[in-house]
């Protein structure tokens, strides 16, 4: 029997890691925001190893609430956690986390299913077939959440979770100095939490996790933020930050999401930040404004600035941009911009008939155009 060199190639083992899933579009492997609606718009979810940047509205408000949904999801799926605020207490953040809904009722009783399989039948072709788990993962991919109540202290706790506030960074040195001592120092910090946590491509480890950082109000004038201010006042601490963060993520199991108050920096600083990360949304809330009637079941607007390219030329794309968010009692969801029928063009038009003009009384005029009759 002679030997050849061609030898079959073995399928490649698809990493499974609960909470994740294969992206449909680039393989790469994917983690939930905590906002369904919101996954489906950037493509079915965060790319794991990217920096996720969320411009927050003028007030904060939905954006905290969106880094809170994120955070939420990380105890469903037993995510790691690495929450940080200056401007807030993160272990209160932390146990404001909105309670899951839960809408999975459990195995039916065997009494139930003899029943339905009594009453259903398949083609005689397909019984011998084996059958297949849809979902490999006990964990689903992406949850729903009350905003009317708090998650329970025991469910939050038993994840793996750590945070850094205000005085967590002001307590040590940094021997950086090419940036504000705060920043320095928070990057120090998550690339110890990498290492510690073996989140680090470069590490074997049997069973993988998920590494999710949240960073809250990033840039505020808690951080020493002067907005880049142009001249000899400007700092370049925060572009090297989130360049820094970006090395670390790509070669870590590591998800990062910051909210940034954009409206307070200069406009061109503001470009500069998002080139520096992989998705780039910002808020725009109607809040202290004066509502469009055509958006007055909505909360804001949902710009999408920037989508990662990951493993190909092109972006993913949405089927629309023209996105807005509600924030209802129990949920907050985004969806596509429709106009009320009210205020659709034919309704807003004056139904007038060019032909049609009467001419003022008087003037030797009847008062009735040709077209009467």
């Amino acid at each position: 029997m002679t030997s050849t060199s061609f030898q079959k190639k073995s399928k490649a083992k698809i990493l499974q890691i609960p909470g994740a899933k294969p992206s449909l579009y680039n393989n790469q492997l994917l983690i939930s925001t905590g906002i369904p609606s919101l996954d489906s718009i950037i493509g079915g979810g965060v790319a794991v190893g990217t920096v996720f940047l969320l411009e927050e509205d003028a007030y904060g408000n939905y954006g905290r609430l969106m880094l809170k949904y994120f955070c939420s999801e990380a105890v469903m799926t037993g995510h790691s956690l690495h929450l940080t605020s200056v401007d807030r207490d993160p272990q209160q953040i932390f146990k404001e986390l909105p309670a899951p809904i839960i809408d999975d009722p459990g195995p039916p009783p065997e009494d139930a299913t003899n029943q339905s399989d009594e009453h259903m039948k398949i083609a005689w072709r397909y019984q011998h077939l084996p059958k297949y788990q849809s979902n490999p993962t006990s964990i689903k991919f992406g949850h729903y959440y009350d905003l009317t109540k708090t998650m329970d202290p025991e469910l939050t706790n038993s994840i793996d979770h750590s945070t850094i506030s205000e005085a967590d960074l002001c307590t040590c040195s940094s021997s950086s100095t090419s940036m504000n001592e705060k920043y320095a120092l928070l990057l120090e910090k998550i690339k110890q939490k990498i290492d510690d946590g073996k989140f680090s491509t470069a590490t074997q480890h049997d069973k993988r996790n998920i590494l999710r950082i949240g960073i809250h109000s990033l840039g505020s004038p808690q951080w020493g933020e002067n907005g880049g201010m142009k001249g000899e006042n400007f700092d370049s601490s925060l572009p090297r930050f989130l360049y820094g963060c970006r090395a670390l993520l790509r070669s870590a199991f590591a998800v990062m999401m910051i909210t940034v108050p954009s409206h307070l920096f200069q406009p061109a600083y503001v470009g500069r930040l998002r080139k520096l990360c992989d998705t780039v949304i910002q808020l725009e809330s109607f809040a202290g404004s004066e509502k469009n009637p055509a958006c007055k079941e909505y909360h804001g607007l949902l710009k999408i600035h920037q989508l990662p390219r990951l493993n190909s030329l092109l972006c993913h794309m949405p089927d629309t941009l023209d996105l807005g968010f509600k924030l209802r009692r129990k949920k907050f969801t985004i969806e596509k911009l429709h106009l009320p029928p009210e205020l659709s063009e034919t309704a807003s038009r004056p139904q007038e008939d060019p032909v049609y003009k009467k001419s003022p009384a008087g003037c030797g005029s009847t008062g009735k155009s040709k077209i009467d009759f």
